[in-house]
């Protein structure tokens, strides 16, 4: 005779209850905070964007358990983006010097590289470099075309490589990206 069996679905979506949520982005705290200080350049609207971030993740407690990381990064975004309102230069106010006020001494390190980009440059480098948004979502998010994320990415790669040996290419130093805060905060 056959007996009944039970299927028990594995797939089966978790949501993060508060808790979690919260250790999860105590886990993430560091580099949620050093997303902010990249997109705003400024420590007092760092610390502006990132409490009103959380906040806005509080208040959205119930999502899945896989999305809590992300959300939280995305609203860091949304809330810098509103904070800093970056818009694309146009070709009238550019200036091709790779650095306003660089010394060349050659002694500069990626992370305030980064930081000396122009405001919208440096979020699309963030957004779609190391946080690998999608050119869609970054033209979406800053409310831009998509040439614009195109060509503010390339002048942002472009003025980074051009200070750097071969070895230390920002584009090489995604990786490790959210270890440079705490060498530049030590």
């Amino acid at each position: 005779m056959l007996e009944p069996t039970s299927v028990i679905d594995e797939r089966a979506t978790t949501y993060a209850p508060g808790t979690d949520f919260w250790n999860i982005l105590t886990d993430e705290m560091h580099s949620l905070y050093q997303l902010s200080f990249l997109l705003t350049a400024d420590l007092t609207k760092t610390e502006q964007c990132f409490v009103s971030g959380m906040g806005e993740c509080e208040e959205d407690i119930g999502v899945f358990m896989a999305w809590t990381q992300g959300e939280a990064r995305r609203a860091i975004l949304k809330h810098a983006i509103r904070m800093i309102m970056p818009a694309p230069e146009r070709a009238d106010n550019l200036s091709f010097a790779p650095f306003k006020g660089s010394t060349g001494s050659g002694e500069r390190n990626l992370f305030d590289a980064i930081l000396e980009l122009s405001a919208f440059e440096r979020f699309v480098y963030v957004m779609s470099v190391l946080e690998k948004r999608s050119d869609d979502e970054c033209s979406a998010l800053l409310k831009c075309s998509r040439r614009d994320v195109l060509v503010a990415r390339s002048l942002a790669l472009e003025c980074l490589t051009s200070n750097y040996s071969a070895w230390d290419r920002p584009i090489e130093a995604v990786g490790a990206w959210r270890t440079m805060f705490v060498n530049h905060c030590a």
